[in-house]
């Protein structure tokens, strides 16, 4: 099975989602959810091999890959704020309010260790939550 590349961002109240490798071209799409931009994806990509005919390789035709997906810090927070606040975030993290609302929306992106601050924030509010009984 052939996995791609999939780059998920966040841009103007819309996640996207990126391919410009092994795809013989480019595909993006974008959606207001995480799920509708999954199955925009799979339809597009699938769409995008039936048109290159007799230029598509075995796998391309037969469907057999998969989605391997890196998101930016933009998309995991507006995806995460389904789920919480950027205040909870920011008592967890330490990281100031407007600082995460700069990397909700993409007006800047963290440093390793920020990003790391984040996600581990991101973990302890899910584990919290899962620890109710």
């Amino acid at each position: 099975m052939k996995k791609l590349n999939v780059l998920v961002d966040w841009c103007d109240k819309n996640f996207s989602a990126f391919i410009n490798e092994d795809v013989d071209g480019v595909i993006i799409v974008t959606d207001k959810t995480l799920n509708g931009l999954k199955i925009k994806l799979q339809e597009a990509a699938t769409f995008h091999f039936e048109g290159l005919g007799d230029e598509a390789t075995d796998w391309m035709v037969s469907g057999d890959f998969s989605f391997e997906y890196s998101y930016t810090m933009s998309a995991i927070l507006q995806n995460a704020l389904n789920f919480t606040t950027l205040a909870a975030l920011s008592r967890i993290t330490g990281i100031k309010h407007a600082q995460l609302s700069h990397y909700a929306n993409a007006v800047s992106r963290p440093k390793q260790e920020q990003y790391n601050k984040i996600i581990n924030g991101l973990h302890t509010i899910g584990h919290a939550c899962l620890s109710i009984n």
